[in-house]
């Protein structure tokens, strides 16, 4: 395998330029690119091998991950080729936005917040694909898309669809995360424009969205993952009033004094792990719920920046094996918990049999008394 990675990077130099340094390609303008190996296989007449490559860069909260699979006859052009896909479906798109030609503007307002994003994307990459014109698969999302932007800076949206014979692949992701509500806009294409009747097709398309302006959040995500990896373990031992009380002033200290931060730490760590453990089906979406407990303002996850490093701290928590009786201990505390109680104990009533994943719900209401609240 170190032998077939050492191809993959001699062939991103070949391509991209720059220098290796400690297994990564280091590039101009602060980008480096990770690259390994996930699987090779030898066949009688070509190698196969599906690479992974992960860019950095200093503005991105999370690395893009990208996984490309290719063949040849020899593991070196395997190599190249596979070095050539992740070009073509990835790099074009973020040397296009360095470059910052060719953009689209689009518009989003956050509550009272209004932002200007620079959209880039290229051509869609296919495999498989016959007589058939190629068509731009984030045109089926772009009345969707300004509701899941928010004030990052960057946002970038991977859009994959596959299809071999009744067997259907559709995904969307934003910064790496699965939006379970955008599939939808693609199934009429799938199951009317892509022919995989006798043989595996797949398209898949890069978005690059580039905020106009500096990010001004106050907190960065180590912040609010610290915050919420010691929070988990302060809710897990919480058993009365005053250990509670204690819980949240750690809480807000370890978010460095902001209290609104802290609070939507406390909100998502019992709901996450309700989602996770429970195992019901939610949607992409967050109600800000008003003082008088209306659902008020509709967002979505990927426009609260720190909902998905909550969740990020709650994998890992989750990867420590903690006691059961700790995890159910701060899940029976979350809302999603009571509603599913209540569905199951109204199922058993009625005298239906549902299971967790039959319930689905569109997303978490939550609720911060703080006058200066302002979605970040």
């Amino acid at each position: 395998m170190e032998d077939i990675k050492k191809y993959l990077y001699e062939e991103l130099r070949k391509k991209l330029g720059g220098e290796l340094e400690n297994d990564r390609l280091i590039l101009q303008d602060g980008f480096s690119i990770h690259a390994w190996i996930q699987k090779t296989e030898e066949r009688e007449d070509e190698k196969v091998l599906i690479a992974g490559f992960a860019v950095h860069y200093d503005g991105f909260d999370e690395p893009i991950i990208e996984p490309a699979d290719a063949s040849g006859k020899t593991f070196k052009e395997a190599a190249a080729n596979a070095v050539e896909v992740f070009w073509a479906v990835l790099w074009q798109t973020i040397e296009q936005a360095v470059a910052g030609s060719n953009a689209v503007h689009v518009p989003v307002d956050l509550i009272e917040e209004h932002y200007d994003f620079d959209m880039y994307c290229q051509h869609v990459v296919r495999i498989g694909v016959k007589d058939k014109e190629p068509v731009s698969l984030v045109k089926f999302i772009m009345d969707e898309i300004p509701g899941y932007l928010g004030s990052k800076k960057y946002y970038w949206v991977r859009i994959y669809l596959a299809k071999y014979k009744e067997d259907k692949n559709i995904e969307v992701r934003i910064n790496g995360s699965v939006c379970v509500e955008l599939p939808k806009y693609y199934f009429d294409y799938v199951d009317n424009e892509m022919d995989g009747s006798d043989h595996f097709v797949c398209e898949r398309q890069y978005v690059l969205f580039v905020r106009r302006g500096d990010d001004e959040c106050p907190f960065d995500k180590e912040t609010v993952m610290d915050a919420a990896e010691e929070t988990i373990l302060r809710m897990a031992d919480v058993s009365t009033s005053e250990e509670y009380d204690t819980m949240i002033r750690k809480s807000i200290e370890l978010s460095g004094g902001d209290k609104n931060l802290a609070t939507e730490i406390r909100i998502f760590i019992p709901e996450i792990l309700a989602k996770l453990t429970l195992g019901t089906r939610e949607g992409d979406r967050l109600f800000l719920l008003g003082p008088d407990g209306e659902k008020t303002i509709e967002l979505r996850k990927s426009q609260v920046r720190s909902y998905f490093y909550v969740q990020q701290a709650v994998l890992k928590y989750l990867a420590g094996k903690p006691d059961k009786e700790d995890v159910t201990s701060i899940v029976m505390n979350s809302a999603s918990y009571k509603a599913y109680r209540r569905a199951m104990e109204k199922a058993e009533k009625e005298g239906n049999k549902i299971e967790a994943g039959d319930l689905y719900v569109p997303g978490i209401s939550y609720r911060v008394d703080h006058e200066d609240y302002r979605i970040w």
